[in-house]
């Protein structure tokens, strides 16, 4: 009769989540224990002790389903977990800042009850993207000289330039520009090194947006600081306003080794390590640089900032283009994130990058746009997964170097190991912050789909992105920036730009 019961009611089982069934078993006292006689004194069989809780299980009250903020729902979710983990019709659910599960759409729809939900059956649900290096305020030089070396572009045009127009305000602007942009590209977190990041945080902040933000310390004047020591007292001030803040992590960015004194240098490693906080700087970009460093100091960019112990600390150095394997194994063993910006590595034919040694190293590797004025005029991430994994492949002459995925995890997980925040962001588990793209697949470049992994590299575009999430909040809809207007966002940019170009040399 007992064996005959469990056979019928076993199927049942099935239809409950697993933990429903292990918390109607927490029900019972913990003191509680199965009778194993009955009221006449007669032993009760182990089979009937089970068919006593089976029947426990299967009759006491429901539990209720836990509530979340939002469920979202896609065709696929692209989780790059550590076992690379594609969900088909996935869903995620996010309570306050944070993913509370992650699975199959039918699993979590038993088991949570959202106040909010978003279903795109047409979509991709991916981490946001994550940005290791660039100058957001930049925006609004964005196309003012192309075509030029590093060097030129920087002396004749940039420089001259940001000595005329640089301020706080413009800054401000700048940043929101950028913002607009990169939240409709599927960027959450972006790394930058500016002037004034003080303002640029508050802007960034104020859109919801994630970042990193190096103050910027350099060998001459410039708009914020006239000297280094003006420098170091403004990064000091921005590091202690920002730190612990959920959205803004201040960081310590000396522009180069040929651009500052060794006791400047010296002296951002330390002010870094005081604040437990980034060093970001520009490493081995040029060949340039790298002869001249080689000339005067007798030793590679890398060994002289190894000498100096300016990677004594968590550090993310931006490029690397002219690194030799002596370079790369002094950045291994120092734990050096890398930013490779293939874009702005093309357009100022600076060289490629050894990125296929690097990631073959386990050196945490991310992308970066850099730009997005001369070194490359937008801030698309997409574009630089798809060139990241194509560059690597035509200068190796190998079409498997830097694979899909590779680039996928360069853009996301590698980039947030990089940057020190692989425990918060750069994928889609349960306790990392609910930073989330939805990529549509609704187009015709997107038809047929065999691999989302293969797709989000090579067949889909920024333009692709509809909906974006950070730290659990929702910031782009269907297209739409909910947190900034984007009319006075363009009203600003047309603003500067009649005064950028009157300022220019005719």
């Amino acid at each position: 009769m007992t064996i005959r019961w469990l056979s019928a009611v076993a199927p049942r089982l099935t239809q409950f989540p697993r933990t429903t069934l292990a918390a109607r078993a927490t029900l019972l006292p913990r003191t509680t224990q199965l009778p194993s006689r009955d009221r006449k004194g007669a032993v009760f069989s182990p089979s009937a002790r089970l068919l006593t809780l089976l029947t426990f299980l299967l009759t006491a009250p429901l539990l209720p389903a836990e509530p979340v903020d939002w469920l979202l729902t896609a065709a696929h979710v692209v989780t790059v977990d550590a076992q690379h983990r594609i969900i088909a019709n996935g869903a995620v659910a996010i309570k306050g800042e944070r993913i509370v599960a992650v699975g199959p759409r039918a699993d979590l729809e038993k088991r949570y009850t959202p106040n909010q939900r978003l279903d795109r059956p047409d979509a991709i649900i991916a981490p946001g993207l994550i940005n290791t290096h660039t100058h957001a305020p930049m925006s609004l030089f964005r196309g003012i000289a192309d075509d030029l070396r590093l060097q030129d572009w920087l002396e004749k045009f940039i420089f001259p330039a940001e000595a005329k127009n640089v301020s706080a305000e413009f800054c401000r602007a700048g940043a929101r520009l950028a913002v607009l942009e990169m939240l409709l590209s599927g960027t959450t977190t972006y790394t930058d090194m500016y002037y004034f990041e003080e303002a640029i945080a508050e802007e960034t902040k104020a859109a919801g947006m994630r970042a990193v933000l190096g103050q910027t310390v350099i060998g001459f004047p410039v708009a914020d600081a006239k000297t280094p020591a003006d420098a170091l007292k403004r990064t000091e001030a921005f590091l202690r306003k920002f730190r612990g803040d959920a959205l803004i992590t201040p960081a310590v960015a000396p522009h180069a080794l040929y651009t500052n004194s060794e006791e400047t240098l010296k002296a951002c490693r330390t002010l870094a390590n005081r604040f437990h906080a980034p060093l970001i700087i520009h490493l081995s970009e040029t060949r340039r640089e790298n002869e001249e460093t080689r000339a005067k100091r007798g030793k590679s960019p890398t060994q002289a900032l190894e000498a100096l112990g300016v990677f004594d600390g968590r550090t993310l150095a931006a490029h690397g283009v002219w690194l030799d394997d002596a370079d790369l194994a002094i950045l291994k063993r120092r734990n050096v994130g890398i930013a490779h910006c293939p874009s702005s590595n093309m357009k100022l034919s600076s060289g490629v990058a050894p990125v296929t040694k690097m990631l073959a190293m386990g050196i945490n590797v991310g992308l970066g746009p850099d730009g997005p004025a001369g070194s490359n005029n937008d801030f698309n991430m997409f574009e630089e997964m798809d060139l990241a994994a194509k560059l690597a492949k035509v200068s190796t002459g190998d079409p498997q170097a830097v694979p899909a995925r590779a680039a996928l995890d360069m853009a996301t997980v590698l980039g947030a190991r990089a940057l020190g925040l692989e425990h918060e962001i750069g994928s889609i588990e349960p306790g990392k912050r609910a930073d989330l793209i939805y990529v549509r697949t609704n187009q015709p470049h997107a038809w047929p789909m065999y691999s989302a992994e293969s797709h989000l590299v090579y067949a889909l575009k920024a333009s692709d992105v509809s909906d974006v999430f950070v730290n659990g909040r929702q910031l782009v809809r269907n297209r739409v920036v909910l947190t900034l207007q984007s009319e006075q966002v363009r009203a600003a940019a047309d603003k500067y730009q009649r005064n950028i170009l009157s300022t220019l040399p005719r």
